[in-house]
């Protein structure tokens, strides 16, 4: 039974969290293995009622704080790994607790709108601090959602719906376009696609997974679409020692999209709409240059293609900029760029011309949640004050800087050291090697994580400063020698 707690006892409780929450741990301290005998017995319990195949341990989320993870069992981690990369400013922030013990928040929890069709007053307020003061360039209007996944599929949906009003001259579904889709014919539901890359992730439901290119675990045994996946660069690092090859990286990518928006032209399957992500994380922190995402540009604009940023795992500032797609300096901006994660609210902003103009097209029963958003609002107010983007970018460029250096006193153990701010990989020779050495790395400590096939990511929160990457390189460098 999950304790219950009288109101008083639980703003007390809120209040204890607010007071402490700045003294974080000294370092790390480790008491049991990992997972240890009462991680062990949670998940026992856990397993009777819900899937554990995912689990790796339980989370004392009230003894957490800054930039350390306790579990279970009373083993106290430096987090470099933070959630999949969805902690802005840490475990138990005193300003965001602050906000979660105020009655709007409250009311928000306990009276959760359907924000489509009855929001708060105060909704617009909340959009226009928390996200329309972070928007893109060139991207005012937005729409929230529940998660990344979300976001994307009604990004996609969002796109299809103007690539068909397009074809009838910018105007609504006739009443054919109405009853034909009721049998799921055309005209109403037409042939379309949308391109994705190799190596990209996007999401785990049916649509998303069309477009997802990262394990197979994640696709097998279900349907997709007849979409296209085009060519993703695969550099090879320093940069500045391979530009050649990854120019030509660049140019083979770039050709295979071309060629694929023609295939499916033939197959009267239009591509509608282009995804990517500024970095392929999940897929195993494959990066694009600039130039190569500004031709990107260039062909959607060419082929009047809906042009889709995927920032769910990098947007919110750790890679030195709130928006990863900034570096590219694009010629004009995209035309939706999606978010989740570090902005803690799924959603994403999309051009005026995208707007749709009929309801419930873009539509479910939450549309978002608004205590995220309130949260959102507080967080961006303290990473502007505290500077924690320019921090981001600073403690980043010396975590590079190490980084490459402990590959080079590695003895062939790493390779590929890559990243920008402290958003950041480096590759093992194998999964197994990699894997091994997370262990070893959590067991020292240093909770960390992999991706792709042999890649080891970094995903620090924004709170993150020198000392910690001090102990970070101290654990790594420990952790190898060990391995």
């Amino acid at each position: 039974m999950l304790p219950r707690l009288a109101k008083g006892a639980v703003l007390q409780q809120v209040r204890g969290i607010a007071g402490i929450a700045s003294a974080e741990p000294a370092g790390p301290s480790i008491k049991t293995t990992i997972p240890g005998p009462r991680s062990k017995h949670l998940k026992q319990e856990m397993d009777a009622v819900h899937q554990t195949t995912s689990v790796r341990f339980h989370v004392d989320y009230e003894k957490s704080f800054g930039n350390y993870v306790v579990d279970a069992d009373g083993n106290t981690l430096l987090d470099v790994y933070t959630q999949i990369s969805s902690l802005p400013l840490g475990y138990n922030h005193p300003d965001l607790v602050k906000v979660a013990s105020q009655p709007h928040l409250i009311t928000s929890l306990v009276s959760r709108p359907a924000l489509g069709s009855f929001p708060r007053t105060d909704f617009a307020d909340g959009i226009s601090h928390a996200l329309t003061s972070i928007a893109p360039k060139g991207l005012k209007a937005v729409q929230t959602m529940l998660c990344g996944t979300s976001a994307n599929e009604n990004a996609i949906k969002t796109a299809f719906i103007w690539y068909q009003a397009q074809r009838r001259g910018g105007l609504g579904p006739d009443a054919l376009h109405l009853d034909s889709c009721m049998r799921q014919e055309k005209p109403g539901t037409p042939n379309l696609s949308v391109m994705g890359f190799e190596g990209a992730f996007h999401g785990r439901s049916l649509c998303m997974l069309s477009v997802t290119r990262s394990k197979p675990i994640h696709k097998v045994d279900i349907p997709a679409f007849d979409w296209p996946i085009a060519k993703f660069p695969r550099y090879k690092y320093p940069l500045e020692q391979n530009a050649a090859y990854n120019k030509k990286q660049d140019q083979e990518s770039l050709a295979d999209v071309e060629a694929k928006i023609a295939e499916w032209k033939r197959r009267d399957n239009d591509v509608a709409a282009i995804i990517v992500e500024p970095i392929q994380a999940e897929g195993g922190d494959h990066y694009g240059s600039p130039q190569f995402f500004q031709g990107l540009r260039d062909i959607t604009q060419k082929h009047g293609i809906v042009f889709i940023v995927d920032e769910v795992q990098t947007g919110g500032g750790a890679t030195g900029d709130i928006w990863a797609h900034d570096h590219w300096n694009l010629s004009s901006p995209p035309d939706i760029v999606t978010f989740s994660k570090k902005l803690l609210t799924g959603g994403y902003f999309y051009g005026e011309h995208l707007r749709v103009k009929e309801a419930y097209r873009i539509y479910n029963t939450w549309m978002g949640d608004p205590t995220k958003l309130l949260l959102l609002e507080k967080a961006v107010e303290v990473i502007r004050r505290d500077g924690l983007v320019e921090q981001s970018r600073e403690v980043g460029q010396e975590f590079q800087k190490r980084l490459g250096e402990l590959q080079k006193a590695s003895g062939g153990k790493l390779d590929q050291a890559r990243g920008r701010g402290t958003f950041a990989a480096v590759d093992f020779p194998s999964a197994t090697l990699r894997d091994k050495f997370v262990d070893l790395a959590i067991s020292n400590g240093l909770h960390c994580g992999g991706c792709g096939d042999k890649s080891l990511r970094f995903r620090p929160s924004l709170v993150y400063t020198k000392k910690h990457l001090d102990l970070t390189f101290d654990l790594l460098d420990k952790t190898l020698k060990q391995l």
